[in-house]
C-alpha cells in the first residue's frame, strides 16, 4: 500500500499523540502536482517512499529481490518548543535483499531525526538522505529517474530506476480510501514497470544487475480504522506491461475491513477497484521460527478483472524492524499466476499485523 507499506508502528509512544485532522487532512478532489508531490509532506503525520523489484545478474540462474523504503513521521510532541534540538520530523529506512540461491533474506535499517546533517527529506522533490543512505529523483515529471545508494554490512544496493509509463494515480486521482470513514485515506501514486540497472554487492561480490521495479509514494494523516490490525497488499509488474495493485485492511478475526486496488494495462486507462470488489483467500501458511507469527504465503486474490494466485518465492521473508519503526512484518518477492498456475509476472507481497497489531 505502500505501504504500503507501510509500517510506521513507532516504538516511541511520543509519536502517537492525538492531533486535529485539519493539520494534514486528505481530501478527495485534491490534485497532485509534480515534481512538488514527489517530495515530502511534513504537515501529514506519516509518509513513505517504497521501491521493490526483481533483478538478474549474468550467469546467475535465480533472480534477486530487493526492498528500499524511506519513512517520514511527524512528531506531534514537539509542539511550540523553540529548541533546534526538538525532533519535529523523524526519518526511518529499511533495505532488504532476497537471495533465492542462498534461500535467505538480508535486512538492515536506519533511524534519525531530521536535520543536523543526519537526515533530510526535501519538500521540492524526492531527495532523501538518512546518514549514508540516499534516494533521489531527477528529470522532468514524465521522465523520472531515481537513484538509490544503500550500503550495509551484508550487502550494498546501488540502483537506478527509469520511468517507462505514466504515473499511476491510485484510488480517485490519487485519493485512496483505506477505511469506511473518509478520513481514513491517503494520497497515493505508483510508478510501475521501472527499468532497473545498477550494482548489487552480495557475499563480497559485485554483481551488475538489470530488472524491473515498482515505486509507491503515499502520505496520510489517519490511515487506519481503529478495528484494523494490519493489511495484505500486492504490487505486481506483469510481463505484458500491466500493473496490478490489490490490498485489504484486516480485522483481528481475519475478516476484511476495507479493500481496494487498481489494474492498468499499458497505454490504457486505470481501472480502480471498489471496496467490495477485492477478496483475499489464503491457501498456504508459514510460521516464523523467530516470532511464531503465522503468515499466509500463498493467496488467491479475486478482482473485477480476474482471479489471480500469489505464490511466494521464499517463505522466510519476515522483517524485524523493531530497531526503527517498531514493527515486525512480512515483505517478499512473489510470483503472480493465473488460475491455471501460469506465470503472469512478479512483484511484492506485504503483510502486516500478524506478529502484533500495527499502530500508525
Amino acid at each position: 500500500m505502500h505501504r504500503r507499506a507501510v509500517l510506521m508502528a513507532l516504538a516511541a509512544s511520543t509519536l502517537r499523540a492525538p492531533v486535529a485532522l485539519a493539520q494534514g487532512q486528505v481530501l478527495p478532489g485534491t490534485a497532485l502536482h509534480f515534481p512538488r508531490d514527489h517530495g515530502a509532506h511534513p504537515d501529514h503525520r506519516t509518509e513513505w517512499w517504497y521501491i521493490t523489484g526483481e533483478v538478474h545478474a549474468p550467469d546467475r540462474p535465480l533472480p534477486y529481490g530487493f526492498q528500499i523504503t524511506f519513512f517520514r513521521s511527524r512528531n506531534d510532541r514537539a509542539g511550540d518548543n523553540p529548541s533546534a534540538f526538538t525532533p519535529r520530523q523523524l526519518l526511518f529506512a529499511h533495505a532488504a535483499v532476497t537471495d533465492l540461491t542462498g534461500r535467505r533474506l538480508l535486512h538492515d535499517q536506519r533511524i534519525a531525526r531530521q536535520g543536523f546533517g543526519l537526515a533530510e527529506a526535501s519538500e521540492a522533490d524526492t531527495d532523501l538522505r538518512l546518514r549514508d543512505w540516499t534516494l533521489a529523483r531527477q528529470g522532468s515529471p514524465g521522465r523520472s529517474r531515481y537513484t538509490a545508494r544503500l550500503p550495509s554490512r551484508e550487502f550494498t544496493l546501488e540502483l537506478s530506476f527509469a520511468q517507462t509509463q505514466p504515473v499511476l494515480l491510485q484510488g480517485e486521482d490519487g485519493y485512496s480510501r483505506k477505511g469506511p470513514e473518509p478520513a481514513q485515506a491517503s494520497h497515493y501514486y505508483t510508478q510501475p514497470q521501472l527499468a532497473t540497472t545498477g550494482r548489487l554487492r552480495l557475499h563480497g561480490q559485485d554483481l551488475s544487475v538489470t530488472g524491473r521495479a515498482w515505486l509507491d509514494h503515499e502520505w496520510s494523516e489517519a490511515l487506519m480504522h481503529p478495528e484494523a490490525v494490519g493489511w495484505d497488499w500486492i504490487g505486481m509488474n506483469l510481463d505484458d506491461g500491466t500493473a496490478l495493485t490489490a490490498f485489504r485492511l484486516r480485522r483481528r478475526d481475519g475478516s476484511a475491513l476495507w479493500a481496494g486496488g487498481s489494474w492498468r494495462p499499458p497505454g490504457q486507462p486505470t481501472r480502480s477497484f471498489g471496496a467490495d470488489e477485492v477478496v483475499f483467500h489464503p491457501r498456504r501458511h508459514w510460521t516464523s521460527p523467530a516470532t511464531a507469527a503465522r503468515y499466509p504465503v500463498e493467496w488467491d486474490v479475486e478482482t473485477p478483472v480476474g482471479r489471480f494466485r500469489v505464490h511466494t518465492l521464499l517463505d522466510a521473508q519476515e522483517l524485524d524492524s523493531r530497531g526503527s519503526t517498531g514493527a515486525i512484518y512480512w515483505e517478499g518477492l512473489s510470483e503472480l499466476r493465473d488460475a491455471r498456475g501460469r506465470r503472469l509476472g512478479r512483484g511484492y507481497l506485504e503483510m502486516t499485523g500478524y506478529a502484533s497489531a500495527l499502530r500508525l
